[in-house]
């Protein structure tokens, strides 16, 4: 199985660029996108399926009401059992931040999760809504960690999480230590989802070297530069992590201000 995670930074930007031709021509089973910036209405045929030869894998998107803004999406390979959008919290859900997908037609079954968390960047209000947001989302992967202990159903979470976790996850980390994304209280956060929940961070687990990053600032040439961080994650399941072969970020093409993660379990 092969999943890939792209924040798109637009969709029909992306698109523009090559990135859904470039996402049908990687044999993916499922590919979770986010910051679609988008409402569905605005999604042409182009959009709406990822497309190669004679192989479509059909599109689900749950989008922000806020035109324009977030919004996430999953394309796959085969149909799913049942869509679950959103996480029962309205500030969230109207951003259209969180996207589940089940699949129960294998012998074990399996949940793809397309997640986008918010950035606190832009202000002191964003990341008081980022923290609240890391609040309420943890009970949430408490919950889908304890439905995996009790009936087996494996989870991979993809998407932007905003979150670069350790100083090997960002180039310039000393001088990011009060900044957004990099902060001590959100590092921890995500140290908790992997040391108390048993969440596994999967790119790491078979990838441990330095200046491997998913996401590149647009000023000053980072990208040239490889001044980067990893904030582009699939984080899964102790039992699917263990059967990931393969991983790699393309950064070959530009389809974004992020790089596709790409992995093979």
């Amino acid at each position: 199985m092969r999943i890939i995670s792209l924040n798109l930074n637009g969709i029909r930007s992306a698109a523009t660029k090559g990135a859904l031709k470039w996402l049908g021509q990687q044999h993916a089973d499922v590919i979770c996108v986010q910051e679609l910036k988008a409402q569905e209405s605005d999604l042409s045929d182009e959009h709406l399926a990822v497309v190669h030869n004679d192989r479509s894998m059909a599109g689900h998107f749950y989008a922000a009401k806020k035109k324009g803004y977030s919004g996430v999406g999953l394309y796959s390979a085969i149909a799913p059992t049942r869509i679950v959008r959103g996480i029962g919290v309205e500030e969230f859900d109207d951003e259209g931040r969180v996207l589940r997908a089940d699949f129960d037609s294998a012998k074990t079954p399996v949940s793809v999760v397309s997640l986008y968390l918010p950035s606190g960047s832009a202000s002191e209000d964003r990341q008081a809504s980022k923290f609240r947001f890391l609040d309420v989302f943890f009970p949430v992967m408490s919950d889908w960690m304890n439905e995996h202990r009790k009936t087996g159903r494996e989870f991979i979470l993809c998407g932007d999480w905003n979150i670069a976790h350790k100083e090997i996850d960002l180039k310039n980390w000393k001088g990011n230590l009060k900044n957004s994304g990099f902060l001590p209280e959100e590092r921890a956060w995500l140290t908790r989802i992997f040391d108390e929940l048993g969440w596994v961070d999967v790119f790491r687990q078979l990838d441990q070297r330095p200046d491997q990053y998913t996401w590149w600032s647009q000023r000053g040439q980072a990208r040239a530069k490889n001044v980067g961080w990893r904030i582009d994650y699939q984080i899964a399941t102790p039992g699917i992590a263990a059967l990931a072969q393969s991983t790699f970020i393309h950064t070959a093409d530009k389809f974004s201000d992020h790089a596709p993660l790409v992995i093979d379990y």
